[in-house]
C-alpha cells in the first residue's frame, strides 16, 4: 500500500506559507517553528503540530500562526502530498491545553540551612548543608472531483473544497513551470528559491495542496487544520524550511499515542542541567538546548524530550461542552444570537467589568467587557453580525436589540452561522476530547536548528520500553546561610557550590550534553556518547577549588581557604550529604549511576586510593572533553 506524505514547512513564499515533503514516502506533519525569543525560558510561540499515532491511521494536527497586521488575501500556503488526506478542522482549544500543561518548569525553593554560623543555627538539629529543612519561597515559570483539466496553467485539479475558513485546491503537474503558472494565477506569491526543492518533490511524484482563505474570511477566522493518513507514522519534513530559516529556529512537536514517541532519524539528547541557569529560572534554556544537540554524535540534528508520560496532564475541561448546539442558530434572528451565545457558555458580555477565563475578549472604556470562550467566535460574530461604525463592540454585542435598526441584516446567515459554529467550534472540540480519551500517552520533543542542519527529515515512531520524562516541574533548592555563599541541590541531587549564590560560569570542559544515543523501536536507547563521568569530575573540581565539602574531602585542592567562600572550617557539613551518586537519566528515563571508579564525586568513602585516587580521577578526565568548533 502506497503510504502518505503530508510535508509542511514554514518557509514564507512572499506573501504565502509553504508546506513541504520528506523524500521518503511516509505520512509526515509540518515543520512548526518558535517565532522567539521572549523573556520566557520556554518560548511556544510559533507554530506547532500534534500527531495522532493510531493503530492503522495518523492525523496531523497542524496550528498556524501569522502576523496580525498582515491582509487576509495575502494568506496562503501550500502542501506537497503523495495522495489525498481526509482534511478537516482543528481545535485551537486543544493545542492551548497541551502546550500549557507540557510547558517545562524550572524553579527554586529557598531554604535556611546555617552554614557558616558555626553551628547549629537553623533549628531542625542539624549542620548539614544539603539535608535541607522543608518549607521555604519558591520560584519559577510555567515554553473529491479527480482529473478535472484546468486553464491555469495545464495543471490536473484533484480536489476543491472548503474546509472551514480555507479553500483548498490539491493539484498535480508535469513540471514546475506549470505548478508556478498556476500558483500565479491564484495569487500564490513565490520565492524563487523554492523552485529546486518543488521540483524535487514533483520528480519523486508529489501532488500539491494549495491553501488560502476564502474571499470573505479574516485573518481572526484562521484555525488549525487537520489531515489525516491511512498509517501510523509521523515525521517533520525539513528541506524546504532552510530557505527562510534562521539560526538556532525552535521545532517543536507532540504525539498522542499508545506510548512514548522517539525520533528514529535523528538522535536523542539529554541536557546537562549544571549549564543550566538555575538562579536565573533556566533563562538560557534555548541556548542550552542548541548546545546540547549540536554537540558530537547529535550534529545538529537531535532531539530533546520535554514531557514524555500520561496524556491526562492535559485537561480537557473547556475544550467542549455538551452546551455547545449549533442547531439553534440554524433559524434564529440576528437579535437572539448573543443571547443564545451566553446560554451555551460560548461568551459573555458584562458590565462594570466581570471575572472568569476567557480565550479572549473585548473591553469598553468603563470596565465592561465581552469574554469570548472560544478563540474563533468572536471571528465568527464579527463576519456575521458585524459591528456598526461609531459604536463599541461591548456595546454592540452586549444589547443587540439597543441597536436593532443598525444591524446588518445582509451579513448575518443564520444557516450559515450555524454551519460554521458546527464545523470550527462544536466538532473540534467533540474530537480533541475523543482523541485525549483514546490515546494514554504524550510526548513533547523540542530542537533547535540552522539552514545548513536541515538537510534530513526526522521521522518518529513508539517505543513502549522507555520510562517516562517529565520536566514540567523542576524545582532545585537554594541553601542558604549566614554568609553570602548558598549551596544548590538539583533534582537530580548533584550539589553545587556558589560563594555569591549566582550560578556557577562553568568553563569549556563541562559538557553540554549528558547523553547522545539513537533511540529504537524497543528496548534501551542505543548510547553513543555518556557524559556522566566528565560531569561529576567537573563539578568536583569546582566545589572543591572552594573546598566545598571540605578540604580534607578535597585532598586538600582546593583553592578558597581565606573563609570568603571556604567550607573547611565552618559549614558543617556532614559526611554523608555530598556530592551526586552519577547523577540524571538516560535516554529511556532511567537512573543512571557513575562507575566504581568514574570520576570524583567529593564523596567521603572508605574506598581505597583517598585523596591521591580522587586527584588522579580528577586530571584523568580532564583530557576526555573534546568541543565541537
Amino acid at each position: 500500500m502506497m503510504k502518505t506524505t503530508l510535508a509542511a514547512s514554514l518557509v514564507a513564499l512572499t506573501g504565502a506559507l509553504v508546506l513541504t515533503t520528506p523524500q521518503e514516502a511516509k505520512a509526515c506533519g509540518g515543520t512548526f517553528c518558535d517565532a522567539g525569543p521572549t523573556s520566557m525560558p520556554v518560548d511556544q510561540t510559533g507554530e506547532n503540530i500534534l500527531f495522532v499515532m493510531g493503530e492503522d491511521y495518523t492525523e496531523a494536527h497542524i496550528q498556524i500562526q501569522y502576523d496580525p497586521d498582515t491582509e487576509a488575501a495575502e494568506f496562503s500556503w501550500i502542501v506537497p502530498l503523495t495522495e489525498l488526506p481526509e482534511f478537516g478542522v482543528g481545535s485551537e482549544l486543544l493545542f492551548d491545553a497541551v502546550l500549557s500543561s507540557s510547558v517545562p518548569r524550572y524553579g527554586f525553593n529557598s531554604v535556611f540551612t546555617g552554614q557558616s554560623c558555626g553551628g547549629d543555627t537553623d533549628g531542625n538539629g542539624t549542620t548539614d548543608p544539603t539535608g535541607f529543612p522543608g518549607g521555604g519561597s519558591s520560584g519559577g515559570f510555567d515554553s473529491s472531483d479527480s482529473g478535472t483539466d484546468t486553464d491555469g496553467g495545464g495543471v490536473d485539479i484533484l480536489l476543491e473544497e472548503v474546509v472551514g475558513a480555507f479553500e483548498i485546491a490539491v493539484l498535480s503537474g508535469d513540471n514546475i513551470d506549470e505548478v508556478k503558472t498556476w500558483l500565479d494565477m491564484n495569487g500564490y506569491q513565490q520565492d524563487p528559491n523554492a523552485d529546486p526543492i518543488l521540483e524535487e518533490y514533483l520528480s519523486e511524484g508529489y501532488i500539491f495542496a494549495a491553501f488560502k482563505l476564502t474571499n470573505d474570511a479574516e485573518t481572526a477566522e484562521i484555525h488549525p487544520i487537520t489531515l489525516r493518513f491511512p498509517n501510523n507514522e509521523a515525521c517533520i519534513p525539513l528541506r524546504l524550511t532552510r530557505i527562510a530559516a534562521v539560526d538556532d529556529m525552535d521545532i517543536r512537536s507532540f504525539f498522542l499515542s499508545d506510548d512514548r514517541v522517539v525520533p528514529s532519524t535523528y538522535k536523542h539528547v539529554l541536557v546537562n542541567p549544571l549549564k543550566l541557569d538555575w538562579a536565573n529560572l533556566a533563562s538560557n534554556y534555548k541556548s542550552v538546548i542548541t548546545q546540547a544537540v549540536d554537540a558530537d554524535e547529535a550534529n545538529g540534528r537531535a532531539f530533546v524530550t520535554e514531557y514524555a508520560g500520561s496524556s491526562a496532564i492535559v485537561p480537557s475541561g473547556g475544550l467542549y461542552s455538551d452546551q455547545w448546539n449549533s442547531a439553534p442558530f440554524a433559524n434564529l434572528a440576528p437579535i437572539g444570537a448573543v443571547d443564545v451565545l451566553e446560554s451555551q457558555g460560548l461568551m459573555t458580555c458584562f458590565e462594570d467589568g466581570g471575572f472568569g477565563t476567557s480565550s479572549s475578549s473585548s473591553s469598553g472604556g468603563d470596565g465592561s467587557a465581552c469574554q469570548y470562550n472560544h478563540p474563533l467566535l468572536r471571528g465568527l460574530l464579527q463576519k456575521y453580525l458585524p459591528v456598526p461604525e461609531g459604536v463599541s463592540e461591548v456595546d454592540f454585542y452586549g444589547c443587540l436589540s439597543c441597536y436593532q435598526d443598525q444591524i446588518d441584516q445582509e451579513a448575518w446567515d443564520s444557516t450559515g452561522f450555524s454551519a460554521d459554529l458546527e464545523a470550527r467550534v462544536v466538532l473540534p472540540g467533540q474530537r480533541a476530547v475523543e482523541i485525549l480519551g483514546a490515546f494514554p500517552y504524550l510526548t513533547r520533543m523540542y530542537t533547535t536548528m540552522s539552514p545548513g542542519e536541515m538537510t534530513a527529515d526526522p521521522f518518529f515512531y513508539e517505543n513502549p520500553d522507555l520510562q517516562d520524562i517529565d520536566l514540567t516541574a523542576q524545582f532545585a533548592q537554594q541553601g542558604t546561610g549566614c554568609d553570602s555563599s548558598v549551596i544548590w541541590t538539583l533534582p537530580d541531587d548533584r550539589v553545587v557550590y556558589s560563594p555569591d549564590g549566582s550560578w556557577p560560569d562553568f568553563d569549556d570542559e563541562m559538557p553540554w550534553e549528558e547523553e547522545v544515543a539513537e533511540m529504537m523501536q524497543a528496548g534501551a536507547p542505543m548510547v553513543l556518547v555518556n557524559q556522566t563521568d566528565t560531569i561529576n569530575t567537573q563539578l568536583a573540581m569546582h566545589n572543591c577549588q572552594y573546598n566545598f565539602p571540605s578540604a580534607e574531602e578535597c585532598g586538600g585542592i582546593g583553592g578558597d581557604t581565606d573563609g570568603v567562600g571556604g567550607t573547611d572550617d565552618g559549614s558543617g557539613s556532614s559526611s554523608d550529604s555530598i556530592g551526586p551518586d552519577g547523577g540524571g537519566t538516560d535516554s529511556a528515563g532511567q537512573d543512571t549511576e557513575l562507575d566504581d571508579d568514574g570520576g570524583c564525586n567529593c564523596t567521603t568513602s572508605n574506598d581505597a586510593g583517598g585523596p591521591a585516587a580522587l586527584m588522579l580521577g580528577l586530571f584523568g578526565l580532564m583530557g576526555l572533553r573534546r568541543r565541537r568548533n
